[in-house]
């Protein structure tokens, strides 16, 4: 009888063993990254592309267990103002909840992903790009094809074959195969791709993601994924921390309280009341030449936010800026209730230069009232947080208008959150 009972628990252990490496088997990988130039925002943007993408591959076909590995951050040296080699292989769990995105699709680390493989490598590399006759006849035709590389790869082989590249800093990384895949079109044209038609590769890397556009930009898979980025928790309590010391604001005076899941019944817009403060972004740098008319000068921000701190009777200003300290100093001197978030050396250590950059969002997004800077994907990204949150429109969605914009200053879109399926759009 005994004998009988081993044997059984040995069956069903065996058995168990056997489903277990089934499903594994049947596991695959969706890793990306974008062009290096582009900013922290702009990439928190590509994500919710890829989260989607992943999210109807495990639609499209459930058998096909898809994991998105999320690219270690690091190397935006323009925006982050980061010395070569700092701030690299910073992993997403020091800027976001991994346990929130969690709830969109399943995420994983990028170490993670080698230790669950084994190595570290990629068995396909897809490296996005636009078609030789993309607009041809001026027409926009969705496409997805393999053809010839436009530019020369930023990827080589080994002597042993494995090719070598970026790899987020991980040198050690390589992949087996190499291939330079044309886009034009919404992320969907890549599942049938990626499902089997194209490749059943276990990992895929598409590099240049944000190459693919968004499938229904404000759909409600849009606003699911990016309602899943919730900050980590060492931000949100840093930024808590200068709120109700230098701003008098706490979430619960604010109504400003967000749910640990944020898979919560709808907020209607002016739910959220905000803290007693005008919250502010001016962006410069680059936009001073890119974006010149669309830029305000100094006393031009400076006697627009006197007007807004009378009319909405806020006593402070909290002002995000990228300006040089020279301008910073200017605007201060014109504006004393300005409050600038400066933190010490050890914090921004501790933060790293993106982080700090979130909890200025974090205190802009919890004002009574925001202006932001035009087609700044910084003021954008607030203005995203402030309608999650339940803020009225009429407090979100606003900016400065700039030198040459006196007879034609144009406000915000107004994108509200999607509620309704987007299968139900497409069909």
């Amino acid at each position: 009888m005994r004998a009988c009972i081993a044997f059984t628990l040995i069956f069903y252990c065996c058995a168990a063993a056997e489903s277990d490496e089934s499903a594994r088997t049947k596991r695959r990988y969706l890793l990306y990254d974008c062009n290096p130039g582009e900013g922290f925002n702009l990439r928190r943007d590509v994500y919710i592309r890829m989260s989607n993408l992943v999210k109807n591959l495990r639609r499209e076909n459930e058998e096909q267990d898809w994991v998105l590995v999320l690219p270690p951050w690091g190397r935006i040296r323009y925006h982050w103002q980061e010395r070569e080699h700092e701030q690299s292989k910073i992993a997403w769990q020091h800027f976001f909840d991994i346990e929130s995105l969690n709830y969109h699709i399943p995420v994983m680390e990028f170490e993670e992903y080698v230790e669950e493989i084994g190595e570290p490598k990629v068995e396909e590399i897809w490296y996005l790009q636009r078609p030789s006759d993309a607009f041809k006849d001026n027409k926009f035709v969705e496409t997805v094809r393999e053809e010839e590389c436009n530019d020369p790869p930023v990827y080589e082989s080994d002597d042993k074959g494995k090719i070598r590249g970026w790899f987020w800093g991980y040198h050690e990384t390589y992949a087996n195969k190499f291939k330079c895949v044309s886009v034009l079109g919404s992320a969907k044209i890549l599942i049938k791709p990626l499902s089997g038609e194209n490749t059943t590769a276990q990992s895929v890397f598409l590099d240049r993601g944000e190459s693919v556009m968004h499938d229904i930009f404000g759909g409600k898979d849009y606003w699911d994924s990016r309602r899943s980025m919730v900050f980590s928790t060492q931000l949100k309590e840093e930024a808590a921390r200068f709120r109700s010391k230098y701003l008098d604001s706490d979430d619960e005076k604010d109504n400003t309280h967000r749910p640990t899941d944020w898979r919560t019944p709808k907020i209607e817009p002016g739910t959220a009341k905000g803290g007693p403060y005008i919250g502010a972004h001016m962006r410069r740098k680059d936009f001073l030449y890119a974006r010149k008319d669309a830029v305000p000068t100094i006393e031009m921000t400076a006697k627009k936010l006197k007007e807004l701190m009378v009319k909405y009777e806020a006593k402070t200003i909290f002002v995000a800026s990228d300006g040089t300290e020279e301008e910073k100093k200017e605007l201060k001197r014109l504006v004393p209730e300005i409050v600038m978030y400066e933190p010490s050396e050890e914090m921004e250590k501790k933060l790293k230069k993106g982080g700090v950059a979130i909890v200025d969002q974090i205190i802009c997004s919890h004002a009574k009232y925001f202006i932001g800077t035009k087609e700044s994907t910084f003021s954008f990204r607030i203005q995203e947080e402030r309608e999650i949150m339940g803020f009225e429109r009429d407090v979100t969605f606003n900016r400065i208008c700039g030198q040459g914009e006196e007879d034609d200053c144009e406000q915000p879109s107004r994108w509200k959150i999607s509620w309704e399926s987007d299968r139900e759009i497409w069909q």
